[in-house]
């Protein structure tokens, strides 16, 4: 009796894997494009005040979002872009001092539930994404 359930326990497993595996992928640029839907870039800065940022986000092998409320700042890592996985921890190290964040700083990414080290990203400047304006 517990042959057959275990059977089929392991041919439920084996298909939801599969089932999980054939949806289709999408990748990191088609992520941001559909985050960055209805804003236009402004002109990129080399730092960003960092209390205004509500939250961070990685996007895998792209880029790094930082959420300001009414603006969303993209950084386009000038190094080490590659290696950004969504489920990596990033440990932000400021070398500028103060609350600002800035394009000399590093960030250090470390696997979320082992917190062994994953890579290193050297920061680029940080684009501006403001929400278009509908016109009357």
């Amino acid at each position: 009796m517990r042959k057959p359930i275990a059977s089929f326990i392991a041919v439920a497993a084996a298909l939801a894997v599969s089932a999980a595996d054939a949806r289709p992928r999408i990748s990191g640029e088609e992520k941001l494009a559909r985050l960055l839907e209805g804003r236009v870039a402004g002109d990129p800065t080399d730092c960003i005040y960092l209390p205004r940022v509500r939250s961070s986000r990685i996007i895998d092998d792209t880029a790094i979002v930082y959420d300001a409320g009414s603006v969303i700042y993209v950084n386009r890592p000038r190094g080490g872009a590659y290696g950004l996985d969504d489920d990596d921890v990033m440990v932000t190290q400021l070398f500028g001092g103060g609350s600002s964040l800035c394009s000399i700083d590093v960030v250090r990414t470390h696997d979320r539930s082992t917190f062994f080290y994953t890579g290193f990203v050297s920061l680029g400047e940080f684009v501006p994404y403001r929400k278009v304006r509908a016109r009357n």
